[in-house]
Protein backbone atom coordinates (compact mmCIF):
# COMPACT_ATOMS: atom_id res chain seq x y z
CA UNK A 1 0.00 0.00 0.00
CA UNK A 2 1.41 3.15 -1.13
CA UNK A 3 0.67 5.83 1.71
CA UNK A 4 0.17 9.16 -0.17
CA UNK A 5 1.03 12.49 2.00
CA UNK A 6 -2.07 14.85 1.85
CA UNK A 7 -1.57 18.76 1.10
CA UNK A 8 -3.76 20.60 3.01
CA UNK A 9 -2.55 24.13 2.09
CA UNK A 10 -4.70 23.30 -1.01
CA UNK A 11 -7.59 22.60 0.33
CA UNK A 12 -7.69 26.20 2.39
CA UNK A 13 -6.74 28.10 -0.73
CA UNK A 14 -10.07 26.16 -2.43
CA UNK A 15 -12.00 27.27 0.56
CA UNK A 16 -10.63 30.96 0.03
CA UNK A 17 -12.19 30.24 -3.66
CA UNK A 18 -15.45 29.16 -2.58
CA UNK A 19 -15.32 32.47 0.59
CA UNK A 20 -14.85 34.55 -2.34
CA UNK A 21 -17.03 33.24 -4.50
CA UNK A 22 -19.98 33.30 -1.80
CA UNK A 23 -19.48 36.89 -1.06
CA UNK A 24 -20.11 37.22 -4.81
CA UNK A 25 -23.39 35.68 -4.39
CA UNK A 26 -24.53 38.13 -1.89
CA UNK A 27 -22.86 41.31 -3.41
CA UNK A 28 -24.40 40.23 -6.51
CA UNK A 29 -27.65 40.31 -4.35
CA UNK A 30 -27.24 44.03 -3.19
CA UNK A 31 -26.13 45.35 -6.42
CA UNK A 32 -29.22 43.76 -8.70
CA UNK A 33 -31.98 45.23 -6.20
CA UNK A 34 -30.23 47.94 -5.74
CA UNK A 35 -29.78 49.04 -9.59
CA UNK A 36 -31.95 46.52 -10.90
CA UNK A 37 -29.55 45.28 -13.39
CA UNK A 38 -31.68 43.33 -15.23
CA UNK A 39 -31.07 39.88 -13.99
CA UNK A 40 -33.15 39.36 -10.64
CA UNK A 41 -34.31 42.72 -10.46
CA UNK A 42 -35.98 43.99 -13.66
CA UNK A 43 -34.67 47.76 -14.73
CA UNK A 44 -36.63 50.59 -12.81
CA UNK A 45 -37.60 48.33 -10.16
CA UNK A 46 -34.68 48.60 -7.96
CA UNK A 47 -34.11 49.98 -4.42
CA UNK A 48 -32.59 53.24 -5.89
CA UNK A 49 -36.30 53.33 -8.02
CA UNK A 50 -37.95 53.38 -4.42
CA UNK A 51 -39.40 49.78 -5.15
CA UNK A 52 -38.83 47.83 -1.87
CA UNK A 53 -35.82 44.96 -2.29
CA UNK A 54 -37.94 42.12 -0.16
CA UNK A 55 -41.30 43.18 -1.24
CA UNK A 56 -41.39 40.39 -4.40
CA UNK A 57 -40.02 37.40 -2.44
CA UNK A 58 -42.06 38.13 1.09
CA UNK A 59 -45.34 38.50 -1.23
CA UNK A 60 -44.56 35.77 -3.83
CA UNK A 61 -41.96 33.70 -2.55
CA UNK A 62 -43.22 32.71 0.57
CA UNK A 63 -44.83 29.23 0.49
CA UNK A 64 -48.47 29.87 1.13
CA UNK A 65 -48.05 26.82 2.95
CA UNK A 66 -45.73 27.82 5.09
CA UNK A 67 -46.70 28.08 8.71
CA UNK A 68 -45.42 31.45 9.15
CA UNK A 69 -46.71 33.02 5.77
CA UNK A 70 -48.69 35.23 7.70
CA UNK A 71 -45.60 36.52 9.78
CA UNK A 72 -43.30 37.25 6.34
CA UNK A 73 -46.28 39.03 4.57
CA UNK A 74 -46.97 41.21 7.52
CA UNK A 75 -42.96 42.39 6.60
CA UNK A 76 -44.32 43.89 3.01
CA UNK A 77 -43.03 47.36 2.40
CA UNK A 78 -41.25 47.97 6.11
CA UNK A 79 -38.48 50.31 5.36
CA UNK A 80 -36.68 48.80 8.41
CA UNK A 81 -36.99 45.27 6.83
CA UNK A 82 -35.75 46.46 3.51
CA UNK A 83 -32.55 48.29 5.19
CA UNK A 84 -32.03 45.65 7.08
CA UNK A 85 -31.76 43.06 4.35
CA UNK A 86 -29.84 45.39 2.32
CA UNK A 87 -27.57 45.80 4.70
CA UNK A 88 -26.78 42.58 5.25
CA UNK A 89 -26.77 41.40 1.80
CA UNK A 90 -23.59 43.84 1.61
CA UNK A 91 -22.29 43.83 4.83
CA UNK A 92 -22.19 39.32 4.31
CA UNK A 93 -20.84 40.19 0.78
CA UNK A 94 -18.06 42.43 1.82
CA UNK A 95 -17.06 40.11 4.91
CA UNK A 96 -16.77 37.35 2.75
CA UNK A 97 -14.70 38.83 -0.45
CA UNK A 98 -12.27 40.48 1.79
CA UNK A 99 -11.61 37.81 4.79
CA UNK A 100 -12.68 39.86 7.63
CA UNK A 101 -15.35 39.98 10.11
CA UNK A 102 -16.19 36.71 8.91
CA UNK A 103 -17.95 35.34 12.52
CA UNK A 104 -20.26 38.23 12.58
CA UNK A 105 -21.37 37.13 9.04
CA UNK A 106 -21.24 33.92 9.67
CA UNK A 107 -23.94 35.26 12.37
CA UNK A 108 -25.99 37.73 10.34
CA UNK A 109 -25.77 35.52 7.38
CA UNK A 110 -27.19 31.98 9.04
CA UNK A 111 -30.14 34.81 10.28
CA UNK A 112 -31.12 35.78 7.09
CA UNK A 113 -31.07 32.47 5.61
CA UNK A 114 -32.63 30.77 8.09
CA UNK A 115 -35.14 33.61 7.56
CA UNK A 116 -35.58 32.66 4.08
CA UNK A 117 -35.42 28.25 4.48
CA UNK A 118 -38.50 28.92 6.61
CA UNK A 119 -40.65 31.43 4.12
CA UNK A 120 -40.30 28.23 1.93
CA UNK A 121 -41.25 25.53 4.34
CA UNK A 122 -42.54 23.03 3.62
CA UNK A 123 -39.99 22.70 0.83
CA UNK A 124 -40.49 21.50 -2.48
CA UNK A 125 -37.42 19.48 -3.43
CA UNK A 126 -36.28 18.31 0.01
CA UNK A 127 -38.33 17.51 3.11
CA UNK A 128 -35.32 19.48 5.12
CA UNK A 129 -32.26 20.23 3.67
CA UNK A 130 -31.78 23.02 0.97
CA UNK A 131 -29.41 26.08 -0.94
CA UNK A 132 -30.16 28.64 2.50
CA UNK A 133 -29.18 26.29 4.98
CA UNK A 134 -26.27 24.69 2.87
CA UNK A 135 -25.10 28.23 2.54
CA UNK A 136 -25.55 28.83 6.14
CA UNK A 137 -23.31 25.87 6.77
CA UNK A 138 -20.56 26.83 4.52
CA UNK A 139 -20.48 30.68 6.36
CA UNK A 140 -19.52 28.72 9.46
CA UNK A 141 -16.94 26.82 7.77
CA UNK A 142 -15.88 29.87 6.32
CA UNK A 143 -15.83 32.05 9.53
CA UNK A 144 -13.78 29.27 11.30
CA UNK A 145 -11.46 28.19 8.67
CA UNK A 146 -7.46 29.62 8.30
CA UNK A 147 -7.66 33.02 5.95
CA UNK A 148 -5.77 32.79 2.74
CA UNK A 149 -6.17 35.24 0.34
CA UNK A 150 -7.48 37.71 3.03
CA UNK A 151 -6.88 40.74 4.34
CA UNK A 152 -7.19 39.16 8.09
CA UNK A 153 -3.56 40.56 8.67
CA UNK A 154 -4.67 44.44 7.82
CA UNK A 155 -7.89 43.55 9.74
CA UNK A 156 -5.95 42.62 12.82
CA UNK A 157 -3.67 46.13 13.15
CA UNK A 158 -7.27 47.72 13.82
CA UNK A 159 -6.94 47.56 18.01
CA UNK A 160 -11.18 47.07 18.26
CA UNK A 161 -10.39 43.93 16.17
CA UNK A 162 -7.42 42.72 17.93
CA UNK A 163 -9.06 42.90 21.50
CA UNK A 164 -12.59 41.44 19.70
CA UNK A 165 -11.39 38.30 18.16
CA UNK A 166 -15.60 36.72 17.74
CA UNK A 167 -15.62 39.85 15.20
CA UNK A 168 -12.95 38.04 12.96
Amino acid sequence: MVKKSVNYEKAWYALAIARVMLGFVFLWAFLDKTMGLGFATPKGKAWLDGVSPTTGFLQFGVNEKSPMVDFFHGLVGNPLVDWLFMLGLLGIGMALIFGIGLRVAAVAGTALLLMMWAAEVPLENNPIIDDHLIYAVLLWVIALAPRKWSLINQWLQNSYAKKNEWIW
